[in-house]
């Protein structure tokens, strides 16, 4: 599962770093120009710019393998696009067609076309990535034809069909770029009447089937296949390469260029990851389920320097909660953050142990799970340009059962988004001086525990009851990744008070712990700002924050609403009641996924988590306008470069931070 800071995170631990600033200012070498973080902002996306500091002091192997994985996942990147709505590929190629040929476009329409392309980048697709609601361009349609039209002219390719014009090809795609009503969600788990989950959701992972149809239908691979209606009979189109005797797949053509770079890159590897990565080459060309286990189990077990997430992974975008969103991520290990994930994951069993949950769903043997702060490199698909804050993986429950987990928090991604936009909002939603002072003190020391706390306690905790008989997924449906991410939030905030973290030096004091509590309160209510219209949220971790809030506010009543100078506020007021409530929303989670309770996790959400205040909504948004305030934040990643000797051999690789947003996307996309 991942946090998306913001994910990545993500929308609570991502709203506290946002409002959190830095605990210390970056140290740069004199002779150094200060770096740049936030390169612009579009509409309410920050565009800042990813470092990795200590990729120069890797081994040349390590480096080289790093080169190679992140030409693997620029080359699985479209598949995602494809994924999140079947013209997404379609309508990119007219805005890189548009944006590379200029020339004689009227300057105020072009800077329209662009800001769109960066948000069509940004959220890899015409859907906010957060709200799954989808954004249109401000230019008019007979503009943006126009615009097309000279660009054309140009020489740009629009790839049209045979007898296709240009006029036919945008007539065609009008309504899924310029009708904000037409297939309004990505994702849709509430669909209005007429429509189901699957017809009312705009996303590519289903063609031609409704929920019903599927219920009786059981697939083979569930994670990395598209369910198709043809000639009335229900099929399962399989992303896959193809391999002795297995027949070629969706999109075959990337996924052998993901395998060669794979298959490049396993010489630079130790031996433990060699297999590792032999494994997702079987799984990309068989699509084979039990080669992603195999993948997932080896993967596990592994620590090295240089890893990569590589796969069809988080469900999140089917609201279903089956199919796997493609998502590829490479990183190498930050020593210098690393200690404080180590020793957290040292106290696994110690923090099992203490779980405020029935004796018979803890865990008596936990094996310490692999965890790294990171610094990544690049982040595709379901994990990028807008990144998750923290990642724990692999989701199927007995492979974390038995083999463990691994946790990741992306330290440099954090870092960025803290310095590119910290401290906008604290003036404007905390209520107090107290508050405000422990933030500016101790907010960014408790929001890397909480994520810590996230990922490796939380999503790594409990087990389930022998009953089951599957994976709680299955028992939950779509209500299981809400529930999942709900529940690791309730464990971060229930241990974020142990003095453990005190004297084990994860925290400097036990006040971090009542900064994180005003945070999460004040991030719930932040959080409707990406809500532009209706009363309802979708995205499972906004549903899982508000879920945990509104419980906390409406049942325990230690969060109130305060009102004052006609701004609302959410406080905490009392921590000793928040704690004790949290506990007890916990044991329910944690009984409910033991137990694969569907009927208690629907309740649930439904009385918690999904209504949101649409008064207080207009206000928050009218709010952080005012000070201009963004939503997420899109990363340009550092760009690798290989050196060759004169034999055209890779002797190193350099690392660069010169690209902008645009150069860097049309060079993924192979127009630059």
């Amino acid at each position: 599962m991942i946090r998306r800071g913001l994910l990545v995170v993500l929308v609570g631990f991502f709203i506290a770093l946002l409002i959190m600033p830095a605990c210390k200012k970056e140290e740069v070498a004199p002779t150094e120009a200060p770096r740049e973080y936030l390169l612009e902002q579009v509409g309410k996306t920050a565009i800042v710019r990813l470092y990795a500091d200590g990729f120069e002091q890797l081994d040349v192997n390590d480096q080289i393998l790093a080169y190679y994985l992140y030409q693997a996942a620029i080359a699985g990147r479209d598949i995602c696009y494809d994924q999140n709505h079947r013209h997404a590929l379609e309508i990119r190629d007219i805005l890189e067609g548009i944006v590379t040929h200029p020339e004689g476009i009227d300057p105020t329409v072009l800077k329209g076309i662009s800001d769109y392309t960066k948000l069509f980048w940004a959220n890899t697709c015409q859907y906010d990535v957060r709200t799954m609601v989808k954004f249109v361009p401000e230019v008019s349609y007979e503009d943006f034809l126009n615009a097309a039209t000279i660009a054309q002219v140009n020489g740009a390719d629009f790839y049209l069909k045979e007898r296709e014009t240009l006029e036919d090809k945008l007539a065609r795609l009008r309504r899924s770029i310029f009708d904000a009503d037409y297939e309004p969600m990505v994702t849709n788990k509430n669909p209005p009447p007429g429509q189901d989950i699957i017809t009312g959701s705009a996303n590519n992972l289903y063609e031609g089937v409704t929920e019903a149809e599927l219920k009786a239908y059981k697939e083979k691979y569930p994670l990395n296949s598209k369910v198709v209606k043809i000639d009335r009979r229900i099929v399962e189109q399989v992303y896959r390469a193809g391999t002795n005797g297995i027949k070629p797949g969706l999109y075959a053509e990337p996924l052998r260029e993901v395998i060669s770079n794979l298959e490049k890159a396993i010489p630079y590897a130790g031996p433990r990851q060699q297999e590792t990565l032999q494994h997702l080459v079987s799984y990309f060309k068989s699509g084979d389920p039990e080669d992603f286990r195999k993948y997932n189990i080896a993967w596990v077990g592994n620590d090295p320097v240089v890893d990569t997430i590589n796969g069809f992974i988080e469900v999140y975008k089917d609201a279903r909660g089956v199919k796997g969103e493609y998502e590829a991520l490479v990183s190498f290990v930050d020593q210098k953050t690393t200690k404080m994930m180590k020793d957290l994951a040292a106290q696994a069993q110690y923090f099992e142990d203490r779980q405020p949950w029935d004796e018979k769903y803890k865990k008596k043997e936990i094996q310490i799970p692999v965890a790294n702060a990171i610094s990544v490199l690049i982040a595709v698909g379901g994990v990028g340009p807008i990144s998750p804050a923290g990642i724990n993986l692999p989701n199927a429950q007995d492979i974390r059962e038995t083999y463990g987990s691994k946790n990741f928090l992306l330290s440099n991604a954090v870092e960025v988004r803290r310095k590119a936009v910290a401290g906008r909002v604290l003036d404007e939603f905390a209520l107090t001086e107290e508050e405000k002072e422990l933030s500016r003190q101790y907010g960014a020391a408790a929001s890397d525990v909480l994520i810590a706390l996230h990922e490796i306690i939380g999503h790594g905790s409990g087990k389930v009851s022998e009953k089951l008989t599957a994976d709680p997924s299955e028992y939950l449906k779509e209500y299981y990744s809400t529930m999942e991410e709900a529940r690791a939030d309730v464990v971060a905030l229930y241990h974020i008070w142990d003095p453990k973290l005190v004297e084990i030096g994860a925290l400097p004091s036990s006040k971090c712990a009542e900064a994180s509590y005003h945070s999460f309160a004040r991030g719930d209510l932040l959080m409707l700002r990406r809500i532009k219209t209706g009363d309802r949220l979708e995205e499972d971790h906004m549903r899982g924050e508000h879920m945990i809030v509104n419980y906390l506010k409406d049942k325990v009543g230690a969060i109130e609403e305060i009102t004052r100078d006609g701004k609302v506020y959410l406080v905490v007021k009392d921590m000793q009641m928040m704690r004790e409530g949290v506990g007890e929303l916990l044991a329910e989670l944690m009984r409910i996924k033991a137990e694969g309770d569907y009927e208690a996790i629907k309740e649930l959400v439904n009385t918690y988590g999904i209504k949101i205040n649409t008064e207080w909504r207009d206000q928050v948004i009218q709010r952080t306008e005012a000070i201009n305030y963004p939503s997420q934040a899109a990363l340009i990643m550092p760009r690798l470069t290989p050196v060759l000797n004169e034999n055209g051999e890779i002797v190193d690789i350099t690392i660069s931070y010169t690209e902008d947003f645009t150069t860097q996307n049309l060079e993924y996309s192979g127009k630059k």
